[in-house]
């Protein structure tokens, strides 16, 4: 059974937070972070086994398809320039990346109702800590699938079964996925906010999280592929149109639940 006073509480902490605003900061500051951390990941790319193809695809399950376009378009101009000078440039791409979780971490703080009292070091250097930390588990969320597949074919060859593995491996590919956002989602909801947290208080928000930016994203998708006509009214900046509509509401969905976090710590609390 929903309960009622949470929705109500959850709508007016929306709207006493200025959550709409709060998102709309938070996609700039997303749409600022993205191509670098890309840049940074496709640097990358030369030390691992992965492709620049196997990242873009992560992005692909979720983001809508125009702006994957936009993305690769811009990926291939930057990648055409010195690479040396993208190497030497990687600390200022880190900077830049972090951006968006310094976004996240004040929008957190107003949720749970605390000031920043740490230094502008210290929540700097922890927001390019947590950046490092997702970069991390993106790549490891992209070696799974690249070593998870040849493992998967060897041992249902064996068991002469490499047909039904392959016929399940985009199922197995796309849950792997989730639960990678999964734990990112847990990840910035536990160690953001300036309050000591234990790790079974960032869950509420993180399944929110998850499911929501899921569904957001494939629904968003399906309007976008089906129903919306953003070149037709934006022309040649419709995919970056669509691209910062798709970031308001991924940043939207995060901030809830960094909001359902906040209510049910407040809750407890008071109890």
């Amino acid at each position: 059974m929903i309960d009622l006073s949470f929705i109500r509480h959850l709508w007016k902490r929306i709207h006493v937070d200025e959550v709409p605003a709060l998102a709309a900061q938070l996609a700039y500051f997303f749409l600022l972070s993205l191509f670098p951390l890309l840049l940074f990941l496709i640097t990358l790319v030369p030390y691992t086994p992965i492709t620049q193809d196997d990242i873009l695809r992560f992005f692909q399950d979720y983001a809508p398809g125009e702006t994957m376009e936009l993305i690769k378009g811009s990926l291939d101009d930057i990648m055409e320039r010195d690479v040396k000078l993208l190497s030497i440039g990687v600390i200022g791409t880190i900077w830049t990346a972090s951006n968006g979780i310094n976004a996240v971490i004040r929008a957190f703080n107003k949720a749970y109702r605390v000031e920043e009292t740490r230094s502008f070091l210290v929540s700097r250097a922890m927001a390019i800590m947590l950046t490092l930390a997702m970069i991390f588990v993106f790549l490891v969320a992209l070696l799974l699938p690249v070593f998870g597949r040849e493992i998967g074919i060897f041992l249902f060859t064996k068991l002469g079964m490499r047909s039904e593995f392959l016929s399940i491996w985009e199922t197995l590919r796309w849950l792997i996925s989730v639960l990678i956002l999964f734990v990112v989602f847990t990840g910035l909801y536990w160690i953001t906010p300036n309050k000591k947290l234990r790790c079974i208080t960032a869950l509420p928000g993180s399944i929110f999280a998850t499911a929501g930016w899921v569904i957001v994203s494939w629904g968003f998708s399906f309007y976008v592929r089906n129903f919306g006509h953003y070149s037709a009214a934006y022309g040649s900046i419709g995919a970056m149109i669509v691209l910062l509509t798709w970031l308001y509401l991924s940043a939207y969905i995060i901030i809830i639940g960094g909001e359902i976090n906040g209510y049910l710590s407040e809750r407890q609390e008071g109890c």
